[in-house]
């Protein structure tokens, strides 16, 4: 089971989610546009700190392909993640980045809100190389970023549906992370806001494993 933690700003809390083990850590990368978003040299500071084998994944928000793929380049994450809106980043531009890009794996949200959402997941099946499955908000540019939960029964279909790995997200915790696995059966599971300390904006070793163990011990 892959485990993803996501907004990591810090190279002190990168270092520290990967001695866990968690596989994946994404870090928001920008120009200012989105909030919270790191600009390059603080994103590539917070990637050094990674420990292998953890990988880093960099989240796009924006749809300028121009952006990422430049960026892409002066960070090299083992992952770019296109975080943008379906309607504002097709898969031809995905395909497009990922020819660009050959050397890096390509994660791309899916808006789970209802039917449409499993066309817009099999449309990325043969592109993506990881589909991120997160809560949306129709107004919103981007995906996710929402820590509330959707539709698991449109999740679970998505997984049966298409050949690509796919990463649940959308309001997990160590408290539901084990429901949310039985319920759909993904191959890796994210969380940015629920492992956060109360009024705190980096998160603890001692959370981050809860939620790291309980992924790991429902998916056996």
């Amino acid at each position: 089971m892959l485990t993803q933690i996501y907004e990591v700003s810090t190279p002190d809390e990168a270092h520290l989610i990967s001695r866990v083990g968690v596989d994946h850590i994404g870090i928001l990368v920008g120009n200012g546009e989105f909030p919270r978003e790191l600009l390059v040299d603080s994103a590539a500071a917070v990637a050094a700190a990674v420990l292998s084998p953890s990988r880093v994944s960099a989240l796009f928000l924006t749809a300028d392909l121009a952006i990422i793929e430049k960026y892409a380049r002066e960070l090299s994450p083992a992952i770019v993640h296109l975080g943008a809106a379906p309607e504002l980043l097709s898969p031809d531009d995905a395909a497009s980045l990922k020819s660009k890009l050959p050397d890096t794996l390509l994660m791309r949200s899916v808006p789970v809100v209802d039917e449409e959402s499993i066309a817009i997941a099999r449309s990325y099946d043969a592109i993506a190389d990881f589909l991120l499955l997160d809560s949306h908000r129709a107004s919103d540019r981007q995906i996710g970023a929402l820590g509330v939960t959707h539709d698991w029964t449109i999740s679970r279909r998505i997984v049966e549906l298409v050949r690509t790995p796919v990463i649940l997200a959308g309001g997990l915790g160590p408290d539901n992370v084990a429901e949310a696995i039985r319920a759909v059966r993904p191959a890796g599971v994210d969380s940015k806001r629920r492992p956060i300390k109360p009024a705190h904006t980096r998160r603890t070793s001692t959370l981050v494993r809860q939620f790291y163990e309980a992924a790991r011990a429902a998916s056996l």
